[in-house]
């Protein structure tokens, strides 16, 4: 994927346990939320970044997260379509993007040719690729799977407070329990108006229900996540209760 000439670098940027959901705190945030994000337009097809942390440490679960992506799709596809964008970090300064694609087939050949290799987080990174993307074209949602931070905390919220202000919700997904990731990724969430949501290592099933309600939300918007929810989707309670 380093070598593919659709990929484009993306600029530089300037613990406590997840509390069980209940049902009046669902209904709660489905009523603040409505206004979070228009739908996507007739005609139009939703825009989401998938990214990832492809550093040494999540190698033992990458071939999964490779495999999963295809549900974001099948989720997506069943609402009015999706179009994604694969970012990730890995090594001691690299960060690449993909171009938007709509064939899941196509991102899951992208995502294999990637290996983990071992370097620092660059999330500051990501976060500000996400704006320039929407200030081009309107991005509906962030998703980042990841399982540490190593930045400036302050720098990370500055720049989610700018993509907060485009608009543009973070689903931040960490892997793991790490205090220093949660309270960033939290953070992150909060200032953009999106989701945290921690999954166990090896748990396949959490994240998979995790990126399908991404999807879901991308596609279809806060309607299409509460549609979800009340269908059986425990990711997309989890996301619906979580989003601020």
């Amino acid at each position: 994927m380093a070598n593919d000439p659709s990929k484009r670098t993306p600029a530089p940027a300037g613990r406590a346990p997840t509390p069980t959901s209940s049902r009046p705190e669902i209904d709660a945030f489905v009523q603040r939320a409505r206004s979070l994000a228009p739908p996507v337009a007739p005609g139009e097809r939703g825009r989401l970044i998938f990214a990832l942390d492809a550093t040494m440490s999540r190698q033992p679960t990458w071939d999964e997260a490779c495999r999963l992506q295809a549900d974001m799709f099948q989720e997506a596809a069943a609402i009015g379509g999706l179009d994604v964008q694969l970012a990730y970090y890995r090594g001691l300064a690299e960060c690449r993007a993909s171009r938007f694609v709509s064939d899941a087939r196509l991102l899951g050949g992208l995502m294999e040719k990637i290996d983990c290799r071992g370097g620092h987080t660059q999330i500051g990174r990501i976060l500000a690729h996400a704006r320039n993307e929407t200030e081009t074209k309107k991005v509906q949602a962030l998703v980042f799977v990841g399982d540490a931070m190593e930045e400036s905390l302050d720098d990370l919220c500055a720049s989610a407070g700018e993509l907060g202000l485009l608009g543009v919700p973070a689903f931040m997904f960490q892997e793991g329990s790490d205090p220093v990731a949660e309270q960033a990724f939290r953070e992150i969430a909060r200032l953009t108006h999106g989701a945290y949501c921690r999954f166990d290592i090896g748990a396949a099933h959490q994240l998979r229900e995790l990126l399908r309600a991404a999807a879901a939300y991308a596609a279809g918007g806060i309607k299409a996540l509460t549609d979800l929810s009340s269908r059986s989707g425990a990711g997309a309670q989890k996301l619906l209760a979580q989003m601020r």
